[in-house]
C-alpha cells in the first residue's frame, strides 16, 4: 500500500507534467517564429475561465486582433487549453484562407456524431463531398424567384408584429425588442421553412418560440462541452456518447419535418418554402433511381435554416433599432424612405421596393458592420497550407479563426469605428475599402447560403416598424454597453430595451 508521501510525490509529479506539457504546447507559435500574445494562463491559454469569464473569446479574439495589427503583425497565433490556433491580421491573408486558397481550409472543423446528434448533420458542419453535395441541391431554394413567391409569406407574418406592438405601445411601458422581433423571425421561418403557422404573437409558449429560445438560451452544459471541443481530439470527440442537443429539441424537429413530409406526399399538396424543395428531391430521386435523404439528413437541413433565419436576423433587427433609437437624424431619413416606397405602390411594399431602398441597404449594412451576428469565421486546414510570403508552414488540422469584429472594428477601413454610420457604405466609401473588409455572411465557397433571405426578411419587417412606429432609448439609458461574454451569437448583456409611439399614417 502507498504510503502518503509516495501519494503526494506521484500527484506532485502528475501535477508538474502537466504544467510542463502547457508550457510547452504554449510555444507552438513561438517555434515556428510566429508572434503571440503574453496574456497567458498556465492551462486555459488565451482564454478566460468559461465559468466566469467577463469577456468571452469573440471579444477576446478582437481584443488580440487589434494588439497585433497595432504592432504592424500580418498574423499571430493564440491558444484555447493546448489547442493552437492562427489568427490572421492582414486582409490579404484573410482573403487568401477564405477564397483564393479554398481548397487548404475547406471545413469549419465542427466535429458532429450523427447517431448521437442526427441535427448536427447539417450544411454547416458538413466538409468535403458530402458538403458540396448538399450545397448544391440547397441553392436552387434561394433564387430571386423563391425569393420573390416567399414575400407575402413576411409581409403577412408582419402584421400580427404591428398589431403586437400596437397593444403594448398603448400602455407607455418599454419594451423589450428582441422578443418581440424574434417571434416575427420565427413566424417567418416558421411558414417559409415548414409551411406553418407558429402564432408567436398569440402564443408566446408556442413550440417553435419556445424551442428556438431553448436552443440560444447559455447553459453550463453548453460552457462544458465547448470546453471538450477545444480539447479533446476529433476522433474522441465524435465518439463520446454526449448528445449536445435537448432530447426535446431534437424529437420536435424530426417529428415535425416528418409529420409534414408525409401530409405534402400523401395529400399532394405544394408550397413555395423551404420543404417543398424536399419534396421535389425526393420525388426525382425515386424517378431516377438513386439515393434518397433520410429523414434525419432532411431534418438537419430545416433545422440549421431555422436557426440561421430566425436568430441572425431577429439580432440584427434589434441592434438596428436600439441604433436608430439613439440616431433619431437616421431614423428619419430612413422613415421617409420607407414612406415614399408605400406611396410609390399604394400603400403597399414589394419585393422589388425593399430591394431597391439604397439608404435602407446603408443602415443595414452598418448594423451588421457593427454588430455582426457571427463575429468570428473559424476554418481548418485541410491540406498543409504554405502562408504566402512567409516561412511558416500551417500544418494539417490547425484550427483558424478571423475575427469579423476586429475587421468591421478596425480604423484602417472604418474611421471612426465605432461610430454608427450608415455613410460607410455609400459607394464612394466601399469603393475606398479592399474586400474582404466586410464579411457578416463570411465570404467565399462557405459563404452563408440563405443571406438574401436573411436581408430580405430583415428589411421587410424593420420596413414596416419603422412605418408605423417611432423608437426612442429608454429613460437614462446610456449608449455603450457590454457584450453577453456567454453567447454563440454577438448579443447586449442583458435585454434591449425601447420606447415605441406610434406614429400616424
Amino acid at each position: 500500500m502507498l504510503s502518503m508521501f509516495e501519494i503526494i510525490t506521484a500527484l506532485s509529479a502528475i501535477l508538474f507534467s502537466v504544467v510542463l506539457y502547457f508550457k510547452w504546447s504554449h510555444n507552438y507559435w513561438s517555434r515556428r517564429n510566429v508572434p503571440q500574445t503574453d496574456e497567458m494562463h498556465t492551462i486555459l491559454g488565451n482564454a478566460e475561465n468559461p465559468f466566469n469569464t467577463k469577456r468571452g473569446l469573440l471579444i477576446r479574439l478582437k481584443d488580440i486582433y487589434e494588439e497585433f495589427k497595432a504592432r504592424g503583425e500580418k498574423h499571430c497565433g493564440m491558444y484555447i487549453f493546448s489547442q493552437p490556433i492562427y489568427v490572421p491580421i492582414d486582409i490579404e491573408l484573410v482573403r487568401n484562407i477564405i477564397a483564393k486558397d479554398f481548397s487548404h481550409f475547406q471545413a469549419h472543423g465542427f466535429t458532429t456524431n450523427l447517431k448521437m446528434d442526427p441535427l448536427s448533420g447539417h450544411l454547416f458542419n458538413l466538409d468535403g463531398e458530402k458538403w458540396r453535395n448538399m450545397r448544391v441541391k440547397l441553392t436552387p431554394t434561394f433564387t430571386s424567384g423563391k425569393m420573390k413567391n416567399m414575400f407575402k409569406t413576411l409581409l403577412d407574418c408582419g402584421v400580427p408584429m404591428i398589431d403586437h406592438l400596437k397593444t403594448l405601445s398603448q400602455n407607455g411601458k418599454d419594451l423589450e425588442i428582441k422578443e418581440i422581433v424574434a417571434c416575427y423571425t420565427t413566424d417567418v421561418i416558421g411558414s417559409c421553412a415548414f409551411g406553418l403557422e407558429c402564432n408567436s404573437f398569440k402564443d408566446p409558449d408556442a413550440e417553435f418560440r419556445k424551442y428556438g429560445r431553448k436552443i440560444f438560451t447559455p447553459t453550463l452544459k453548453n460552457v462544458f462541452l465547448l470546453i471538450l471541443a477545444l480539447v479533446c481530439p476529433d476522433k474522441i470527440l465524435a465518439n463520446l456518447p454526449i448528445k449536445r442537443l435537448p432530447m426535446d429539441v431534437e424529437t420536435f424537429f424530426i417529428s415535425a419535418i416528418r409529420n409534414i413530409l408525409d401530409y405534402r406526399t400523401s395529400k399532394g399538396v405544394k408550397r413555395n418554402d423551404f420543404i417543398q424543395l424536399f419534396v421535389e428531391m425526393q420525388a426525382k430521386a425515386k424517378a431516377d433511381g438513386t439515393k434518397l435523404l433520410t429523414l434525419e439528413e432532411i431534418s438537419a437541413q430545416a433545422f440549421v435554416f431555422f436557426l440561421g433565419g430566425f436568430e441572425t436576423s431577429s439580432t440584427t433587427m434589434t441592434f438596428c433599432l436600439r441604433e436608430l433609437a439613439f440616431n433619431q437624424d437616421i431614423q428619419d431619413k430612413l422613415r421617409e424612405e420607407v414612406r415614399e416606397a408605400y406611396r410609390k405602390n399604394n400603400g403597399q411594399l414589394t419585393y422589388d421596393t425593399i430591394m431597391e431602398m439604397k439608404y435602407m441597404d446603408k443602415v443595414v449594412n452598418e448594423t451588421l458592420r457593427m454588430y455582426p451576428p457571427a463575429p468570428v469565421l473559424n476554418r481548418v486546414c485541410t491540406a498543409d497550407y504554405n502562408v504566402p510570403n512567409t516561412d511558416l508552414t500551417l500544418s494539417t488540422g490547425t484550427k483558424v479563426f478571423i475575427s469579423v469584429l476586429g475587421i468591421h472594428r478596425d480604423a484602417e477601413y472604418y474611421p471612426e469605428p465605432n461610430k454608427f454610420n450608415p455613410e460607410n457604405f455609400s459607394e464612394e466609401n466601399i469603393a475606398k475599402r479592399p474586400s474582404f473588409t466586410f464579411l457578416p455572411f463570411g465570404e467565399g465557397p462557405r459563404m452563408c447560403i440563405g443571406l438574401r433571405f436573411g436581408l430580405m426578411q430583415a428589411k421587410t419587417g424593420l420596413s414596416m416598424l419603422l412605418n408605423n412606429y417611432k423608437f426612442l432609448p429608454v429613460a437614462n439609458e446610456e449608449y455603450s454597453f457590454k457584450f453577453n461574454p456567454r453567447s454563440f451569437v454577438l448579443s447586449k448583456d442583458g435585454d434591449i430595451m425601447l420606447r415605441v409611439e406610434k406614429l400616424d399614417s
